[in-house]
């Protein structure tokens, strides 16, 4: 198994992660675009704003995922010819930490969506429903890109252990 070729396989996956979540996040501009525009019903309306701020949080997520991840594809290849033994060292303690953090992520989105769906059922105000909306939807598309990084990120942890080196 070739971790060098594993490792730079597992940073172009995250890269694409955030080109998908960038396009996701230009589906969301266009939204608030197209609600602007055509919307006639205050409903219509009160999804402009919510759907802008959305769009903008899916767009830092996607620079941070690009800006973290892009780098390491050359990075993995010097890392590993200086001392494979320390790199794969290094990269299990990352994805060890990443588990950690993906644990906490999948109980904080989680509980920001039933927040979010109750105050969809309490206000019943455009405003607040489109937020709440909104909210459940950025949160549904997040678990479904953390789910699968996630995975990714376990995987990847599986094979470093295993690869022998240690």
């Amino acid at each position: 198994m070739d971790i060098l070729k594993l490792s730079i396989e597992w940073a172009k996956a995250e890269v694409f992660s955030a080109k998908i979540i960038w396009i996701f996040s230009c589906i969301v501009f266009l939204s608030a675009g197209g609600f602007a525009l055509w919307g006639k019903t205050a409903m219509a309306k009160a999804f402009v704003i919510p759907l802008i701020v959305s769009g903008i949080l899916l767009l830092a997520t996607g620079i941070g995922l690009y800006t973290a991840n892009k780098p390491r594809i050359s990075q993995f290849e010097k890392d590993y010819t200086t001392n494979a033994e320390d790199f794969i060292k290094k990269e299990i303690e990352r994805t060890t930490k990443s588990d950690g953090d993906f644990r906490l992520v999948f109980k904080i989105l989680p509980a920001i969506a039933i927040l979010a769906a109750l105050i969809l059922m309490v206000f019943s105000s455009p405003n607040w429903r489109a937020i709440s909306i909104t909210i459940i939807a950025l949160v549904t598309f997040l678990m479904i890109v953390d789910s699968n990084t996630s995975s990714r990120n376990s995987a990847y942890r599986k094979q470093l252990l295993t690869s022998g080196v240690l």
